[in-house]
C-alpha cells in the first residue's frame, strides 16, 4: 500500500491566515496534535499543540509570526512503511503527504495507520499467538512454514522484533487455529525457544489490549 491510498479527506489543513485557537480547536475534535499549514497547495511546514503555545499569541494569525516549523512529508508514491517510520521516529499524530511536484495533497493520521496495522496483522481474525526466540542462524521460515502447515494450520501473519542489544530476535506469529498444541510439541521437537504463546480468547483478547494501549500511548504524545 503507498501513501496515497490512505490520505484523510477528513482533516483540513491550516491557513496562514488560520489563528492558534483554530487550530488548537481542530486539533482537539481531530484528537491530534500536529496539523500541516498550507497556502495554495504549498506546505509550509508542521505545526504542534507546543508550538502554537510558544507564540503566547493564540488569537493572532499564524501567519503573523515568523514560520520557521519542521517540514517532514513523505510523497505520495512512498510505501506505507516508510510512513510509519517517518511518524514513529518523529512521533507525529499527522504525516504530511505531498505529490512529486511536492504540491501538498493530504495527510495520513496515525489514527488511521492504526486500523491498516490492524489489518495487516490478522488481528480481526480468530486464531493463536506464537512468539519464537530466534538467531539468524536458525531462522528459517520455510521450516517454520512447513511445521505449522504439517499441523493443518496456516499463517495469517508475522513480525520480527529485533534489539540493538543482542542478536537474538522474536519472531511473532499468528496462526488460524486456537487449538496449537500440536504446532507447539512440534516447535519443541525441532529444538525452537518458544518464549510465550497465546491461544485462550481472554489471553489474545489482554495480549491486543496491551499491544494497542501501548500504541494509543505513542499516538497520544
Amino acid at each position: 500500500m503507498l501513501a496515497k491510498d490512505m490520505i484523510t479527506d477528513v482533516v483540513p489543513p491550516l491557513k496562514t491566515s488560520d489563528t492558534g485557537q483554530q487550530a488548537l480547536n481542530m486539533m482537539e475534535v481531530f484528537r491530534i496534535s500536529h496539523l500541516p499549514i498550507v497556502n495554495n497547495d504549498v506546505f509550509l511546514g508542521l505545526i504542534s499543540e507546543s508550538d502554537i503555545y510558544d507564540l503566547n499569541e493564540a488569537e493572532e494569525p499564524i501567519g503573523n509570526h515568523k514560520l520557521s516549523f519542521a517540514r517532514p512529508y513523505v510523497y505520495q508514491s512512498q510505501h506505507i512503511y516508510e510512513v510509519i517510520e517517518l511518524g514513529s521516529r518523529l512521533k507525529l499524530s499527522i504525516v504530511p503527504v505531498l505529490d512529486e511536484k511536492d504540491n501538498y495533497v493530504g495527510m495520513i493520521t496515525m489514527h488511521d495507520i492504526t486500523g491498516y496495522l490492524a489489518d495487516l496483522l490478522s488481528l480481526k481474525h480468530p486464531g493463536a499467538i506464537i512468539v519464537l526466540e530466534l538467531t539468524p542462524n536458525n531462522y528459517t521460515l520455510s521450516e517454520i512454514a512447513r511445521i505449522i502447515e504439517g499441523n493443518d494450520a496456516k499463517i495469517l501473519s508475522l513480525y520480527i522484533k529485533s534489539s540493538d542489544e543482542s542478536s537474538r530476535f522474536e519472531l511473532t506469529l499468528k496462526v488460524n487455529k486456537t487449538e496449537i498444541t500440536s504446532i507447539i510439541s512440534a516447535f519443541e521437537r525441532y529444538n525452537y525457544q518458544i518464549k510465550a504463546f497465546y491461544s485462550e480468547q481472554s489471553d489474545l483478547t489482554d495480549l491486543y489490549n496491551e499491544r494497542y494501549d501501548l500504541l494509543m500511548k505513542y499516538l497520544n504524545i
